[in-house]
């Protein structure tokens, strides 16, 4: 899937963020997932962040409901708050449960660092900015992941112990959801900006959206920093 079928805005972000989205999506804690080398120590240990994560991310998105002008961004943004509490959080405890932690272990687990950084990040994007801030901070995460996912369908081996994770990013459903919140922020930024062309990369307040994004990039690399720590 190339980046255009998230639509013509994560296109523009994604190039614009230049290197700091390669090292964020074929991050060495990515190469590991795809070949089967990533310590299952650090595997576990990032579930746990990224579990504690996905209860902000959600929040988050549930503030996008908030921040939303039409009908349609509001059911998008339910649709997603759904597709993470329901789906890709199952993940997390299914495979914790594996290695002996339950859910409420998960929700109670102290946030690294970087968890804070990230998290809070994004929430303040949400609080101070408009609806395009938020969705510009939340992207990366949406769509790398992704992207990441039908990557590593194609790719890893077929032996890697990290199977279900792949398959839970690259699935039909979850790869439905993301591209219609690609299309969703097409649209909204139609609105409010004009169509996501080199007119509106041109215009001041690209900068500042573009800035977000890239900024949540380089955060979503420290994120695979942190669980390579877990090792």
């Amino acid at each position: 899937m190339s980046p255009h079928s998230y639509g013509d805005t994560f296109a523009l972000w994604r190039a614009g963020s230049g290197s700091d989205w390669q090292a964020y999506t074929h991050h060495p804690f990515v190469t590991g997932l795809a070949d089967g080398t990533l310590p299952r120590a650090a595997f576990v240990h990032y579930l746990i962040q990224d579990y504690v994560f996905l209860v902000h991310f959600a929040r988050a998105w549930s503030l996008a409901v908030v921040k939303a002008d039409t009908l349609d961004e509001m059911k998008t943004c339910a649709s997603t708050v759904n597709a993470l509490v329901s789906h890709e959080m199952a993940l997390h405890v299914k495979t914790c449960a594996a290695e002996g932690i339950d859910e409420a272990t998960l929700f109670a687990a102290t946030e690294e660092l970087e968890n804070l950084a990230y998290t809070r990040y994004v929430m303040d994007a949400g609080v101070q900015g408009d609806f395009l801030d938020l969705m510009a901070a939340l992207a990366p995460c949406c769509f790398g992941y992704g992207e990441i996912g039908l990557r590593l369908h194609k790719e890893a081996a077929p032996d890697t112990p990290y199977r279900d994770w792949i398959e839970t990013y690259a699935d039909p459903e979850y790869q439905s959801v993301m591209t219609n919140v690609g299309h969703m922020i097409d649209a909204a930024m139609s609105r409010r900006l004009g169509h996501a062309s080199a007119d509106v990369v041109r215009a001041p307040r690209w900068a500042q959206l573009q800035h977000r994004f890239t900024t949540a990039t380089r955060l979503e690399t420290a994120f695979w920093d942190m669980g390579l720590r877990g090792a």
